[in-house]
């Protein structure tokens, strides 16, 4: 990982990201506190290129590295990923173990920068099911990282949001909550993360429109950013862009626009 301004390193990253933000006039006062991304295409961005379907994936981690100092760099507070779907496991075994190996290995090999930049790590999903050797860095990292106070970087792996959901009410019927307990805030609080608050932006790549079983609970009011590009050629610019579309949104939440009250 590139180093940012927390770790005193000069790169691209102190400066391009705030560069985009004044020229394409984002207001850095009106950011969305948590974005969340599903990363689409870097299977069919290696394909098309004739390239195995793991060197997609592998291009498309150095952007996630890229894309973590940008929104760390712009002010951003939260920053989820969908990085490994429950459904991911129909496909081939050996670009599952390839992932699983390259998650691994940039988990151990980036920790030491981003915990100089200050980013806390955490995991949404069932970890259960995945490699060891995975579930000890991931651990990791969480721990090390636990007391900072920058960006919080949370990884959905091994994630399903109706998974999610049901683990919720099997942890309050465990407590033995009568039903007419069992609230919205009562089930958000069973949730992976109940201290996250709720995506405000959610961008999907790759031309997609698919929610994909991501965040369903939080992403409830969440505005969608679709962008044409695959997550390889997500560039700053793009995620500025994402942003500035954001920023130009009147959000409801259900409601009514004011001039339709």
């Amino acid at each position: 990982m590139a180093q940012s301004t927390a770790s005193g390193g000069a790169s691209r990253f102190d400066s391009e990201p705030l560069r985009l933000a004044a020229e394409m006039g984002l207001d850095l006062e009106r950011l969305p506190a948590h974005v969340a991304v599903i990363m689409d295409g870097n299977g069919r961005w290696a394909q098309k290129r004739g390239l195995e379907r793991l060197l997609g994936h592998r291009e498309g981690y150095r952007v996630l590295r890229r894309v973590l100092l940008d929104c760390s760099e712009l002010g951003i507070e939260f920053l989820t990923v969908y990085a490994f779907s429950a459904e991911n496991w129909r496909r081939p075994e050996s670009e599952v173990s390839g992932l699983f190996s390259l998650i691994e290995r940039a988990a151990r090999d980036e920790l030491r920068v981003m915990h100089q930049n200050r980013v806390r790590i955490r995991v949404a999903g069932d970890l259960q099911a995945l490699p060891k050797g995975l579930q000890d860095a991931l651990r990791e990292g969480i721990e090390t990282t636990r007391e900072n106070a920058g960006i919080t970087f949370t990884l959905a792996l091994n994630y399903g949001g109706r998974a999610e959901i049901v683990e919720a009410i099997r942890k309050i019927v465990r407590a033995g909550s009568p039903p007419e307990d069992v609230t919205e805030e009562l089930v958000g609080a069973s949730l992976y993360n109940p201290d996250i608050p709720d995506p405000d932006l959610v961008i999907r790549t790759a031309g997609e429109r698919r929610w994909s079983n991501f965040l369903l609970w939080q992403a409830a009011y969440s505005e969608l950013f679709v962008c044409p590009e695959p997550w390889p050629e997500f560039s700053t610019r793009s995620l500025v862009t994402a942003l500035c579309d954001f920023q130009n949104r009147e959000r409801k939440f259900g409601g009514l626009e004011p001039s339709s009250e």
